[in-house]
This record gives C-alpha cells, structure tokens and sequence, in this order.
C-alpha cells in the first residue's frame, strides 16, 4: 500500500458517518474533541498563560487597573523609548503616566516611518493559556496588523480574566474569522539549517504582555 493509499484511507475513514450528498463539507460534524486539556482554575489558567508566554521567551508583567500606567512608564524609562506607535482605540488612560512621543496610526505611514519608531502598545482580541498565543483582530484598540509587524519592541496588553480562555477551540468560538487575525506565540523567531535561533526577522525583536485585571 502506497502513502498515497494510506492517506486517502483514513480521509475515508473519518468521512465515514458523513452523509452521502453535496453538502458534506459544509457541514458541522461533531468529532467529541476536547475542548481543553486538563481540569484547571481561572487562576491556574492565567497562570499557565503567563508560563507558556515565558517559554516562548516573552517578557510578562502582571499588574492591577490602576498601576497599569505607572508601569508602562517603567517599561518605556527601562527600554530608553523616546516614542511609542499608539492605535486609535488605545484607552488614553493607559499612557496617562508615560513620557515617549505618541504617533498615531495613520495610513499613510511608510515601512520605513514604522521602524523608526521605538515601541508599540496594543490591547488584544484575547489569550490562548494553552498555547501562550496573543491574537490581536484588527480593533481599535489594536490597530493595523503592520504596526505590530515591523517596530521592534511590542507591548501587549492582557484583561484579565476577560481575555483570557484556555484552549484554542474556546478561541475560535469569540473570533470573527472575517476579521484581519494575527496569532502570536512569543517575539518574532526563526532558525536557521544549523538551528541557530534569531529573532525580529519578520516582527518584534522584544515582546512584552501586561496582564492586566480589573481594567
């Protein structure tokens, strides 16, 4: 038996209790599949979310509604950023305390305009804890996908527990597919043939989350 046999064998396999007729790829065909993996808290699920954005070598913060914008302050002296890329919906309190330049989203912003800034801030449409994956939809409060593509440092910004689910199928279920979606899992990163590791070849060098409750 060939690899192609083998294939087109388990294709038919799990068609197998599908109906017979034209529409049997539009179809939702329930497949039991585990929905998330494990027993866990909403505490224990912010927890792991946190873990898993550390594996993947972001740097997280954790902080209440009204020391959010001390922070971001600190974050920005820390970094020496002299300005910051802000989308339109950005809740203006959240900068309230930071001194950097703000420059607005704008259209006609070149690729080069871009990358001379130093920062940018962002909300998210929600967190993935299972995977450690930030998924930005395009929003207000998050802009054009390019703005979190090509300056090098990246904060993002976590309600919690609001924004927060456990598993990639509870993601999928609050997403609008319609919607630009960008999943990130960690600042930007590739290897190479010898699996030398580089970062902010194709999106930010630096990556920080804010997770933030009570906001």
């Amino acid at each position: 038996m060939s690899s192609r046999d083998r294939i087109l064998g388990r294709v038919r396999r799990a068609l197998a209790d599908v109906p017979d007729d034209d529409i049997a790829y539009e179809r939702s065909v329930d497949r039991g599949y585990a929905r998330e993996h494990g027993d866990r808290t909403l505490e224990e699920t912010v927890d792991l979310l946190a873990e898993n954005l550390a594996d993947y070598r972001a740097i997280v913060h954790r902080c209440t509604a009204d020391e959010l914008s001390d922070l971001l302050m600190r974050l920005y002296a820390t970094r020496g950023a002299q300005s910051v890329l802000v989308p339109p919906g950005l809740p203006p309190h959240w900068l309230a305390a930071a001194d950097p330049v703000r420059i607005h989203d704008r259209a006609a912003s070149t690729p080069h305009d871009l990358d001379r800034v130093d920062s940018v801030i962002t909300g998210c449409a929600l967190a993935i804890a299972e995977t450690g994956t930030i998924v930005l939809d395009g929003s207000p409060d998050q802009g054009r996908r390019r703005i979190t593509l090509v300056p090098d440092h990246h904060i993002c910004v976590v309600r919690v527990p609001g924004q927060v689910v456990a598993s990639v199928p509870q993601a999928l279920e609050r997403l609008d597919p319609a919607r630009p979606l960008t999943w990130i899992s960690g600042p930007s990163a590739t290897s190479d043939i010898e699996l030398d590791r580089v970062e902010g070849v194709h999106g930010p060098r630096t990556l920080e989350v804010v997770l933030v409750s009570g906001e």
